[in-house]
């Protein structure tokens, strides 16, 4: 498995928005629009690939000067319990890292809470509701 970032726009970024739709928008009833797209070309963008086939993908938002937030983090059902999504957030937090930020934070859904905790991240408010589904603020030092 090889872990890489992703341009904006490329193929590589294709797969990286149709396996985002497939996993976390559509089965909401969600899409992406272009607006939301466009406001990605200022993220980092990664994937983690098997040869040129797309693992699983995350991205990386600017929030300030010394924190960033983990967003769309997308690893196939098949894939998962495999090491693809915990490979993705040591290379997030790496580059993070790399970058000068020194917090990661992220809207953690209700269902990926414990696979966040064994990596290190606190739940750091209430429970809340985005994208018709629960949430939590997670974060961790970097």
């Amino acid at each position: 498995m090889a872990l890489r970032m992703i341009d904006h726009g490329t193929k590589e970024y294709q797969q990286m928005v149709t396996l985002r739709n497939e996993i976390l928008r559509k089965p909401l009833g969600l899409s992406f629009t272009k607006e939301d797209l466009d406001k990605e070309k200022e993220d980092i963008l990664m994937g983690a690939f098997e040869d040129e086939k797309l693992l699983g993908c995350c991205l990386l938002t600017r929030v300030d000067p010394t924190t960033v937030r983990l967003r769309q983090m997308a690893v196939p059902n098949s894939m998962q319990g495999k090491g693809v999504g915990r490979a993705l957030m040591i290379f997030a937090e790496n580059i993070a890292r790399d970058l000068g930020y020194r917090k990661l934070c992220m809207h953690a859904r209700k269902t990926a809470i414990g696979f966040y905790q064994k990596l290190g991240y606190s739940i750091t408010g209430d429970e809340f509701v985005e994208v018709t589904i629960p949430h939590y603020i997670m974060e961790k030092a970097l």
